[in-house]
């Protein structure tokens, strides 16, 4: 079957990834078909989609300000003149291109490429990874041919007569196929409990302040295997270890670096997540099924992650802590609490491992496959 389709996302790694993740699996399934990635130039997915094989063409788009200030004023004129200018981009991006389906995953960028879909009569599917989805997605799904959930209660938010699927957020293979005691081996880890601990890339500076105290602990008393992740932003880290007594060279139990580049093996030997509320996240979280603490960051659209965060610890998944009630003490004792309970742990995991969708991949397949379908059926029609 040989067809065209285009992907527009991004903005943030949640919505690049996913993108991505679906790319890579229709190719997988139909190598004849051919793919475009639309994209926000300047944006991180101009330097993660043409590394992953992707043709990337990039738009000039912009977010609005919240801010009542001069400058947020000046930012959303500038704002509603770049739609306007992308708008147009796009369209002449599709009327080259000719794809027979678009995928939006979300972010302001899938704005603009939609819209223009919608005016080409070329339909359209729609991917949200959040419990509380994003205001594009939400403004796009009534002219989608179908909304794609992960989570499912995201329904609740939109609004209108709207085809809704519930297919999970697409997940790297090598998390799915990880297993626990293959990757304690290969990484030199004993039977003590293993922590595992990230805020991001970047880094997030409230986390490695709430998780230095239990380190500096595990420095000492060698109670538990860490692994922790500071991120580009927090190499102050180390010194703030070593201010606490902690002696990295001496307690080989104690992992600490700037960045995971090997998430799946460090996932998969873990005994308790501590970590922020992104859907991608959580869904390597629940295919894993692993107890987890998670700190969702406010400081993201609509509060989404904490929406995020609720939907595992409703289901008896994970621990909740607010940013506001965070501190090392606090997270110290639930990581104890959890950590020494085998009950809990187990009931958490298998919890996880329930709300865990493992085919997302080839569920958004066959939506796109049965759009495609329809769309042939109603071509020969006419």
């Amino acid at each position: 079957m040989s067809f065209r389709f285009v992907l527009a996302g991004g903005g943030t790694a949640g919505h690049i990834n996913p993108a991505i993740a679906i790319g890579e699996y229709i190719l997988s399934r139909q190598p004849e078909a051919e793919a475009l990635y639309i994209g926000r130039k300047g944006g991180m997915e101009e330097e993660l989609v043409p590394a992953s094989g992707f043709r990337f063409e990039g738009i000039e788009v912009q977010g609005f300000s919240r801010s009542v200030s001069w400058q947020g004023l000046k930012n959303n004129a500038a704002t509603v003149k770049k739609a306007m200018t992308a708008q147009r981009d796009a369209m002449k991006l599709l009327r080259d291109f000719q794809p027979d389906i678009c995928i939006g995953t979300g972010g302001y960028v899938s704005g603009p490429v939609l819209r223009a879909a919608a005016r080409l009569k070329i339909p359209y599917i729609i991917h949200e990874q959040n419990a509380f989805p994003g205001v594009t997605n939400k403004l796009l799904a009534k002219h989608a041919a179908c909304v794609m959930l992960a989570m499912p209660a995201a329904k609740d938010h939109f609004k209108g007569h709207i085809r809704f699927a519930e297919t999970g957020n697409p997940v790297r293979e090598e998390i799915l196929t990880a297993r626990r005691d293959e990757c304690r081996k290969k990484m030199g880890l004993d039977e003590r409990p293993v922590i595992l601990s990230f805020g991001g890339s970047l880094g997030a500076k409230v986390v490695n302040e709430a998780v230095a105290d239990i380190i500096a602990r595990s420095a000492q008393d060698g109670r538990y295997q860490h692994i922790h992740a500071y991120g580009r932003y927090g190499k102050w880290f180390p010194d703030l270890l070593r201010e606490k007594g902690a002696d990295l060279e001496k307690a080989p139990h104690l992992d600490i670096r700037e960045y995971i580049s090997d998430m799946p093996q460090c996932l998969a030997a873990a005994d308790v997540v501590i970590a922020r509320a992104g859907a991608i996240t959580l869904s390597e979280i629940e295919v894993q099924g692993k107890p987890s603490i998670l700190i969702p960051s406010p400081n993201v659209a609509e509060n989404h992650q904490y929406h995020n965060a609720m939907s595992l610890a409703s289901q008896g998944a994970a621990v909740v802590i607010e940013e506001k009630d965070l501190t090392p003490a606090r997270l110290t004792e639930e990581i104890d609490r959890l950590a020494s309970d085998p009950q809990k742990l187990k009931a958490y995991s298998e919890n996880a491992r329930r709300m865990a969708i493992n085919d997302a991949a080839a569920r958004i397949y066959s939506i796109v496959i049965e759009v495609l379908s329809k769309k042939t059926r109603t071509e020969e029609v006419l």
